[in-house]
């Protein structure tokens, strides 16, 4: 920006100085006046930084700064790529690829909470990394925090058929990672006041879907609460979750364009149950307030 108000700049303007601009004589940065535009681009700044990603996805954060993408070939998809932002280096350990088999590729993204931590989603499993120093202190090395796995049985599953002269075969195959009966994270969000991870793990059994809310510790990963939705939960049709303090919000679509929003309220009581707040007991239940 530096170089850029050097290189373009028309004239300097102070603020609280009169200046005159198209035509109108005023103080700067007062109402009606403003402020006027004093940088005029005539051509194509300088280079700064470039890099080629799959799908132009980038992502960029962490201590020192680097930034996420996938090599831009096609049969790179679902691979991550964290480099330096300083010399486009490779972290080491910095290819991530969770290697899912699924409808719905995995995400990665920087974690919201400003740590500089990666998260890391799949149907199945949730890995929040972080960048540490190596010896050398001339890269950093992406190393694993803590991980979330959903709770699942064996997903290899046996199908029994008879050949014709009677003999009894067994042909095991292997379930897709977010098959729907199979219990699958759908929404991953932080909650920065009190400093939860939220997931909403999904099971369709049958026709309707069963769902439930987990809240995690931040920094550790461990479970500290978690609550069924009361309604079901149709995975071919979209879904929202919003978590606030103590209040979630469940928007989903249903057939014929229509929506519903149901609401829920946490009440906290003194009690023996789990620590939600750091130094409070409290016993919180979830309760449903309202829903259309």
């Amino acid at each position: 920006l530096q170089a850029i108000s050097e290189r373009f700049m028309e004239h300097p303007v102070d603020l609280g100085q009169e200046y005159s601009w198209n035509g109108k004589v005023g103080i700067v940065g007062k109402y009606p006046f403003g402020i006027p535009c004093n940088i005029k681009i005539t051509e194509t700044p300088d280079l700064l930084f470039e890099v080629s990603s799959l799908e132009s996805a980038f992502q960029i954060g962490g201590y020192p700064w680097h930034y996420i993408i996938t090599p831009n070939k096609k049969s790179q998809e679902g691979i991550f790529h964290v480099c330096s932002l300083k010399d486009h280096t490779l972290a080491k350990n910095g290819i991530q690829d969770m290697k899912c088999c699924s409808l719905e590729p995995d995400r990665i993204s920087f974690h919201p909470d400003s740590s500089g931590r990666i998260l890391h989603m799949g149907p199945n499993l949730i890995k929040v990394l972080k960048l540490k120093e190596t010896e050398s202190a001339k890269q950093q090395e992406v190393t694993e925090d803590f991980i979330i796995e959903a709770h699942r049985e064996n997903n290899v599953n046996n199908s029994v058929t008879v050949t014709a002269s009677g003999r009894i075969v067994k042909k095991r195959f292997k379930l897709l990672d977010d098959d729907p009966e199979q219990e699958t994270f759908k929404i991953v969000d932080y909650e920065d006041e009190l400093n939860l991870l939220s997931v909403v793990a999904v099971t369709q059994i049958g026709v309707d879907g069963a769902a439930h809310l987990d809240f995690h510790c931040n920094e550790q990963g461990i479970r500290l609460k978690s609550f069924p939705f009361v309604e079901s939960w149709d995975v071919t049709y979209n879904h929202e979750v919003h978590f606030d303090r103590h209040t979630v919000l469940h928007i989903q679509q249903k057939p014929q364009r229509m929506f519903s929003c149901h609401i829920y309220q946490m009440t906290c009581n003194s009690g023996k149950d789990d620590n939600i707040q750091k130094g409070k007991r409290r016993g919180c239940v979830w309760s449903k307030t309202g829903g259309r």
